[in-house]
């Protein structure tokens, strides 16, 4: 089976590891905080706080921005649950903004237009999370306006996106938002086996979510109620989680990094030979926007249904049939049985709804080779085929 996307591991990441195993810290140790500062060197940004999970990461955040009962948070319905997911951890409510036809992100003529109708109704979010799909960044500058107009805080979901960039920069400075997060799940563009990362240019969020981080226990004097009563002294000052990442995980990581740049031109290198080999294929390949690098964490192609005797269904099967690990990133969100409560109608999201009715991720990872993207192709071809 050619799976739609692995992890890249070498000697290199190995050693790392191994050295982590011989050391004094497994956990709570240098590796975590300097896997940090490799984040914020490459992103730009000025904080970095690393997690067990993109998850955790993403409930760190609402939590540092005080999102709670009754608050709304917002985001896109085509993108895992977790983005959703951290708002129902603070008891928030939730709703989704439907994506634009060609990126498959946010579209911000959807937002905009949701905004106006919400503040009739007193009903604007307190967080809005933009989900930079498959790799490729929303029009985060767009976004901001809104959030500067609106009042609303925003959290970038770039679990797909590192290495990307927007306008020029690193995706992750968090120029136009207040946090922004990544994942390293073992098929994202670098691994630590599980873990996330919460970057921003905010002192006190990166605080905030670093207390959060480890059971809301610090050893700052100046955190406490009282005068320590010896160097043996903490205080938990909040409730917080036991969100750490190991310095084994960390290790990894950051050896990772430094292939980071490597693994983004093969990616990309894979997703342009798509673009050749299925263009005269009923298909829709990839739109990107100019402002925009993806970092093809996902090369998802639309079945041109209206143009194929076999259906969407039919297509994926006969793909799986014969080996080749495609999914369908993602199901809309509100379409959870977990989301019933909320009342939410698909008949607000059309471009969704269409999204999901035709989309297939094609596998896209940096050891694909050219002869198993060949195999891709011709089983695709064979699929569609009458």
């Amino acid at each position: 089976m050619i799976p739609y996307g692995r992890q890249n591991i070498n000697q290199a990441d190995i050693d790392a590891v191994i050295e982590v195993l011989n050391s004094d810290f497994l956990t709570q140790g240098p590796k975590v905080p300097e896997f940090e500062r490799a984040i914020t060197q490459y992103t730009g940004a000025k904080h970095a706080v690393a997690t067990n999970s993109a998850t955790s990461a993403l409930h760190l955040a609402c939590l540092a921005l005080g999102l709670s009962k009754g608050d709304w948070l917002w985001t896109s319905p085509i993108t895992f649950v977790a983005s959703a997911n951290c708002g129902l951890y603070c008891n928030a409510n939730i709703d989704f903004v439907d994506i634009d036809a060609k990126t498959y992100n946010m579209c911000p003529l959807a937002l905009e237009a949701k905004l106006e109708e919400a503040e009739k109704l007193g009903r604007l979010p307190k967080i809005v999370i933009p989900v930079h799909l498959c790799g490729q960044s929303c029009d985060m500058e767009k976004i901001s306006a809104l959030a500067k107009q609106y009042g609303f805080k925003i959290i970038e979901d770039a679990s797909h996106a590192i290495g990307g960039k927007y306008q020029g920069q690193a995706i992750g400075n968090s120029r136009y938002s207040d946090i922004t997060v990544f994942s390293f799940h073992p098929v994202k563009i670098i691994t630590t086996g599980e873990g996330g990362m919460a970057v921003t240019n905010k002192e006190y969020l990166a605080e905030r979510m670093s207390l959060l981080r480890s059971h809301g226990i610090t050893r700052n004097p100046d955190l406490m109620t009282q005068e320590p009563d010896g160097p043996w002294y903490y205080q938990q000052i909040a409730l917080g989680f036991n969100y750490r990442i190991t310095d084994i995980q960390a290790a990894l990581g950051i050896s990772q990094i430094a292939r980071l740049d490597e693994f983004i031109e093969k990616r990309q290198l894979i997703a342009k030979q798509y673009d050749e080999l299925l263009s005269n294929m009923p298909v829709t390949t990839p739109w990107h926007h100019p402002d925009s690098q993806s970092s093809f964490h996902l090369y998802p192609i639309r079945i041109k249904t209206n143009e194929c005797t076999k259906s969407h269904r039919e297509i994926f099967d006969v793909m799986r049939n014969n080996g080749i690990g495609v999914n369908l990133h993602y199901i809309p969100i509100y379409m959870q049985p977990a989301y019933a409560k909320f009342n939410i109608s698909k008949d607000n999201f059309p471009q969704a709804n269409n999204y999901y009715e035709q989309a297939i991720s094609l596998p896209i990872f940096p050891e694909l080779t050219q002869s198993n993207q060949q195999k891709v192709i011709t089983t695709l071809m064979a699929a569609i085929a009458p």
